[in-house]
């Protein structure tokens, strides 16, 4: 290379991850440069990563001046604790702590044999023992022995089996002495127990109990405390309960107890006595013992003797029914008895006197009667058990039974419930469900399903008739909702046929005649139990919306001619009332209808500031249904609810009476507009709803007419409507930016050159040139970084590689040094061979 060509700029500092320019201008220099770089910073820190060559002092407090000495010292021995007693001690619960003093172990202290403690020594106290003074002055204080056993000693040094010999001596000696002063112990306190013994028969003497009562020491009485304790001691201790049954298992349970009840009560009726019949004696064996004999009851009497014969005493404790019964049959058994104890005692005689004589005829005469005598018995005791069991058969066959089959047809079903009252129909119905669950056999599911449809046609005959038992009707509905929680599906199709039947009925009377009639009680009552059974409050119901729609048809296109129209109609809108209170959706057919009942209760004029919609007319012959102008049943009236089997006896009804219904179906229409104004006040558009309806009750009805109690709800109703009325807020379009019009001037666009950097301010400027310098260094940042990572991954392969290559010239020096000697072993075998 030329020297002149090579070009050196100088630099002040070195930047990492800059490019510097002072970089010899060489081909392949800068990046061996780099290299040569790395190597002594990165690769430096790589080697040294885990080594540490400076000494740090980490005794705790050793600079910190604020704490004392004292807490240094404390602070410094729980560390050590902590540290001593780490992970490595934490499962080894055999290891004591070992405690120390003067950084010696107190254990070890304890194991030194030559220190002698001369205050344990009792009976030299006071006087210091040899061992001590040779021990720690060096025998200054013993005694000098005589020159000639010093030196028989220095002579004569004794080994350690004589030491060992004198040491098993001196304790046997020492053994002895112990036991002899035991015994001298022993004796005397023999000789003091017989001394006090004889000395204590002269001093014994019996304290008055009066004395004993005042040396008694009074026992506390147990506080408030201690008495809450024994109390929760004796207390019951909770029992674990049994777990709670799954439907399947509660259904077979009732299924087994049902059907146990039916068993019993089949066997009363047929006047089977199971208590006789366990009763009856098992076949018992010659060898029985009769170990296991038990008397039933106590049929000792006691026997006494009046008037020279023998009296015997009947049992007192009885009740009167059993006294009498136990009393007749005592009577009889007692003159059979005699009879027996007669004939036997004849018998006898004739024994004793013609005991040679008597023929064959005789026995078969005494047979004979014999006989007779025990169909006379058994008849007796038939006619008795009879007797007995007549009333047990009655109340038997009398009582409902516990288990039913599912009916297959409607007759079946109406004959399982006829003559019967509504509460056995009820148990009826109870039992039919639990005898034939779902979960006990596969078809039961499809029977069940059909009893509710019966279920639901017997509802309906009983509001068809001519006196519809509604408090039926009422009692039906529970056992019918259960039925329709347990098959939803099968309940909504039931429901939905009748109701799709009714609505047919009234577009083909429509369609046919141009009007339609009201239904009759039966439907009136499925709407009800409609919004029994199913949520009135969805948006959307399979059920329940053709319900709404069907009866917002009644409200519309059935013609108001009778008064019994009317009542079917406000009975509908209270129906409306319910089905919408909780969801507030609004009903025009309601408020029109309510309107309408309201123009038919005022005489014939021309209608004033208000409008009148179908079915009611402003003119026709079916005005002034509900007009009352006598003043004395005005005057009669009373308040009270509207019965609805009012609808079926309307004919037979006095003039009074139904001048009364028209004034209850008024002041119940009264009560609907009221809930309709507080169910409809949160509408926007309530103001122009009641409208109307306000209109009549202010401007047309006379209500000064009618008693105290009609005014007053028609006053509630004009209150509530007004009230509202106050809150009312006009709809208001929402208020926008209103929009320029278009405007034809040209729009002035900067045409941009490419690749230049258009001319801006000065912030704007210094911003975009920050953000080129950013990402200027960040990327030479990343691509520093990846070259850091590329040479670590290098030296990391090359010491890899290293160590492999050692290993693997290890095993092959291995395996050499072994086939020398397997060579060796070898060839010394076949010397061996060959000798």
């Amino acid at each position: 290379s030329n020297p002149f060509e090579v070009k050196v700029n100088r630099q002040k500092f070195n930047i990492l991850g800059r490019k510097s320019k002072n970089d010899v201008g060489l081909p392949g220099v800068s990046r061996s440069k780099a290299i040569k770089k790395r190597t002594q910073t990165l690769l430096k820190e790589y080697k040294e990563r885990e080594k540490t060559n400076v000494f740090k002092d980490k005794r705790f407090g050793e600079y910190n001046t604020k704490i004392s000495p004292e807490e240094k010292m404390i602070k410094r021995f729980t560390l050590e604790r902590q540290q001593n007693y780490g992970k490595k001690n934490i499962y080894n619960l055999n290891e004591d702590e070992e405690l120390t003093h003067y950084g010696q172990s107190l254990a070890e202290i304890e194991k030194l044999n030559d220190i002698v403690d001369s205050d344990s020594d009792t009976e030299e106290r006071g006087t210091l023992s040899a061992e001590l003074t040779a021990a720690h002055f060096g025998g200054l204080l013993r005694k000098k022995a005589s020159s000639g056993q010093q030196d028989e000693a220095e002579e004569k040094p004794k080994s350690r089996k004589e030491l060992i010999e004198e040491m098993i001596a001196k304790s046997k000696q020492e053994k002895q002495e112990r036991q002899s002063r035991r015994e001298s112990a022993l004796e005397l306190t023999e000789k003091l127990d017989k001394d006090w013994k004889e000395i204590q028969t002269l001093i014994a003497t019996k304290t008055p109990k009066s004395e004993k009562k005042d040396k008694e020491i009074e026992k506390p009485k147990p506080d408030e405390y201690d008495r809450i304790v024994r109390e929760l001691g004796f207390e019951m201790k909770a029992k674990p309960s049994e777990r709670l049954k799954t439907e399947e298992e509660l259904a077979k349970e009732e299924q087994a107890r049902l059907q146990k009840l039916e068993a019993d009560r089949l066997r009363r009726m047929r006047g089977i006595d199971e208590e006789a019949k366990n009763k009856k004696s098992s076949h018992v064996s010659a060898d029985d013992l009769a170990d296991g004999f038990i008397l039933d009851k106590d049929d000792r009497r006691l026997l006494s003797y009046k008037d020279g014969k023998i009296n015997i005493e009947n049992e007192v404790e009885k009740e009167k029914d059993e006294e009498e019964e136990d009393e007749s049959g005592q009577d009889d058994n007692e003159e059979e008895s005699e009879e027996e104890s007669a004939n036997e005692d004849e018998e006898d005689v004739a024994t004793d006197s013609h005991s040679d004589l008597e023929s064959e005829h005789e026995y078969e005469e005494e047979a004979v009667g014999n006989e007779e005598q025990k169909k006379d018995k058994t008849n007796r005791s038939e006619s008795q058990n009879q007797k007995e069991q007549d009333p047990k058969l009655e109340a038997a066959s009398s009582e409902l039974p516990y288990t039913f089959a599912a009916p297959e047809s409607y007759e079946t079903f109406k004959t399982l419930l006829a003559g019967r009252t509504i509460e056995q129909q009820l148990i009826v119905l109870e039992r039919i469900q639990k005898c034939n669950h779902p979960s006990l056999a596969v078809g039961n599911k499809g029977k069940l399903e059909k009893l509710f449809g019966f279920l639901l046609e017997y509802i309906g005959e009983l509001a068809t008739r001519d006196l519809p038992d509604l408090r039926a009707i009422d009692k039906l509905v529970l056992p019918l909702y259960n039925l329709c929680q347990m098959f939803p599906e099968a309940a909504s199709d039931s429901v939905k046929f009748i109701l799709r039947d009714a609505a047919h009925d009234v577009e083909e009377a429509v369609e046919v005649k141009g009007r339609a009639t009201f239904p009759g009680l039966d439907t009136l009552i499925y709407l009800k139990i409609t919004s029994l059974l199913f949520p009135t409050s969805d948006f959307w119901h399979p059920v329940v919306t053709p319900a709404f729609i069907y009866m917002s048809q009644l409200l519309t296109k059935c013609r108001i001619s009778t008064l019994q129209d009317v009542i079917k109609g406000l009975f509908i809108c209270c129906l409306f009332l319910e089905y919408v209170s909780l969801s507030r959706r609004f009903v025009p057919e309601l408020i029109n209808f309510l309107l309408g009942v309201l123009h038919i209760s005022l005489p014939k004029k021309k209608a004033q500031g208000y409008t009148v919609v179908h079915p009611f007319t402003p003119v026709g012959k079916n005005l002034e249904l509900l007009l009352v102008c006598d003043k004395k049943d005005l005057e009669s009236w009373q308040k009270q609810n509207l019965p609805l089997r009012v609808v079926t006896r309307l004919d037979e009804t006095s003039k009074t009476e139904m001048n009364h219904i028209r004034l209850s179906c008024l002041a119940l229409c009264f009560d609907l507009i009221k809930r309709c104004a507080i169910l409809y006040e949160s509408l926007p558009s309530f103001h122009e709803i009641m409208h109307p309806v306000r209109i009549l009750l202010t401007q047309h009805i006379p209500i000064n007419e009618y008693p105290e109690k009609m005014q007053e709800c028609c006053h509630n109703a004009i209150k509530e409507i007004e009230n509202k009325a106050k809150h009312y807020t006009p709809l208001i379009c929402e208020k926008k930016k209103p929009v320029p019009l278009k405007q034809y001037t040209p729009k002035i666009v900067k045409v941009l050159e490419f690749g230049r950097i258009q001319g801006c301010n000065k912030k704007e400027q210094e911003r975009k040139q920050l953000i080129r310098k950013h990402k200027r260094e960040l990327k030479g940042a990343i691509r520093e970084i990846r070259k850091d990572n590329q040479f670590l991954a290098r030296t990391q392969l090359s010491e890899i590689m290293e160590r492999d290559a050692a290993r693997k010239r290890k095993v092959k020096e291995l395996l050499g040094s072994l086939a020398t000697q397997e060579g060796e072993w070898k060839a010394m075998k076949r010397k061996k061979g060959k000798n």
